[in-house]
């Protein structure tokens, strides 16, 4: 790709890349954008926009490195951390601005960022900015741009709307592709195995594939949030150093776990696709699809993490039975050989033999190589000012979180009954009625006031009689019987 895109970028044409992850496309456009901007300015003169945080990092540490000696000052601006570093190092000015399409909107309305000298435009994964849904947010960002400007568009893939959105905003743009028509999608440098899994042995089968010969940092993709948490979980239980990196984290807390398995002292990310793209780790030997992913895209990018730069890479895709329409799907789009791909379980002896796997595994580490490695809380956690939610990531946190998801999910047992008695002036009611009553039968049935007191009482405690002419019926018919003659 740099050998294709770099001469033409130099020039100041418009270009529309595709290419396959991991040929180089950051530095196809960054050493162009580099030597063909001014530096020394306060407003930027150059815009990168990227669809993850993760990307709009790793675009920058890869420009920061390739314009040292230029001098060149880069900034990322991305959501979940503080704005006032970055509106401060905006008013010092900069050269080169790299950001995430959501903050470089609230920085344009709040007045932070003037695009109005950048000469130069990236759009880097714009095929998943449009999976984002930031189209929208692109296009409002574009109309800030001077319109005499040099347009640079990259994408792995050429959906409709993104064929449209070159049409509109790139001028003569110049169709640049890094492998031959015929060449199959996915990465040829990825040795890729598909096993048709059972879900209750997915956990035993990823522990024994993580100890194969020949193992390093290893990236296991999952669907969900929920399902990242619980697979790092299970492993860092069976002795692996692993860390989980999904959208419910912190910033400051995703970084912090990425510096860790860059740095190695963590062995292997748990992740959703949101570090599907643009995550470009050294020495990543194995990509694990715990879970069939969505789309033929999904699944390149996901591979595309291993095999980078030339390197040889393996990659292992565990299929559920109820996932096999949508992977035969994708099997189909990619031209792939897996179309039925063999039952296998944790046991299966060509699960050993195929992935290298020594005889014997087990799915727990030996207690001798458990956490052998610094682990994630070696790594400081940085204070970033986030505006978002922290969610703790320490096993403590963890369990408390988990114990109180399950009394939520709990039954709530019932109230006891409690003993409540009712009172009128300090007195019990049904005491207050008693000694009525003893009143009552004292002075005999002829004190009708004594009898009126004791039915007022009775009606006020709820407690029903049947009466005649504001007497107890039984005491009204006992008078009446005594007058008759005998």
């Amino acid at each position: 790709m740099q050998e294709l895109a770099l001469p033409i970028a130099l020039g100041g044409h418009d270009i529309i890349g595709q290419a396959r992850t991991g040929t180089g496309k950051t530095l196809a456009f960054g050493a162009a954008l580099l030597q063909r901007i001014e530096h020394g300015g306060k407003e930027p003169r150059a815009l990168v926009v990227a669809p993850t945080r993760e990307l709009a990092l790793q675009v920058t540490d890869d420009l920061l490195v390739a314009g040292g000696k230029l001098g060149s000052r880069v900034l990322s601006v991305y959501g979940g951390r503080a704005y006032e570093p970055q509106i401060s190092a905006l008013r010092e000015g900069v050269d080169v601005v790299v950001g995430t399409p959501g903050r470089l909107l609230d920085l344009v309305k709040q007045k932070h960022l003037d695009l109005s000298k950048v000469g130069i435009l990236v759009l880097d994964e714009a095929d998943r900015m449009l999976d984002l849904g930031f189209l929208p947010d692109i296009e409002r960002i574009v109309e800030r741009i001077p319109k005499q400007r040099q347009t640079m568009l990259f994408s792995a893939t050429m959906p409709g709307e993104i064929v449209a959105l070159s049409r509109t905003y790139l001028t003569r743009p110049t169709n640049v592709r890094a492998e031959s028509h015929s060449e199959s999608d996915a990465t040829p440098q990825v040795v890729q195995h598909v096993f048709q899994a059972h879900q209750m042995d997915k956990p035993e089968m990823l522990a024994r594939l993580l100890q194969a010969e020949g193992r390093g940092l290893t990236m296991v993709f999952c669907q969900t949030k929920r399902a990242c948490d619980r697979v790092a979980a299970d492993l860092a239980q069976r002795g692996f150093d692993a860390a989980a990196v999904h959208g419910d984290l912190g910033q400051s807390q995703r970084e912090r776990a990425l510096r860790a398995f860059r740095s190695g002292k963590i062995g292997v990310l748990v992740a959703t696709d949101v570090a599907a793209r643009g995550l470009d780790v050294d020495d990543v030997t194995h990509v694990v699809n715990y879970e069939c992913p969505d789309s033929a895209d999904t699944y390149v990018h996901r591979i595309g993490r291993t095999g980078r730069a030339g390197k040889e890479g393996v990659s292992v895709t565990l299929v559920d039975w109820s996932d096999l329409v949508r992977w035969k799907l994708i099997n189909s789009t990619l031209d792939l050989p897996f179309a039925d791909p063999p039952e296998t379980y944790s046991t299966s002896a060509h699960f050993f033999e195929t992935l290298g796997i020594p005889a014997g595994t087990k799915g727990k580490l030996p207690k001798e190589h458990r956490h052998e490695r610094a682990g994630l809380d070696a790594e400081e956690l940085e204070d970033i000012g986030e505006t978002g939610k922290i969610r703790s990531h320490t096993r403590g946190d963890r369990d408390r979180d988990r114990d109180r998801d399950h009394e939520r999910e709990s039954p709530r047992p019932r109230r006891r009954k409690r003993d409540r008695t009712r009172t009128r002036a300090g007195k019990p009611v049904e005491a207050t009625a008693s000694e009525a009553e003893t009143a009552a039968d004292a002075a005999g049935p002829a004190d009708g006031g004594v009898v009126d007191a004791v039915a007022t009482e009775r009606k006020r405690s709820r407690n029903r009689r049947r009466t005649r002419s504001g007497k107890p019926a039984a005491a009204a018919a006992a008078p009446a019987e005594a007058a008759e003659p005998a």
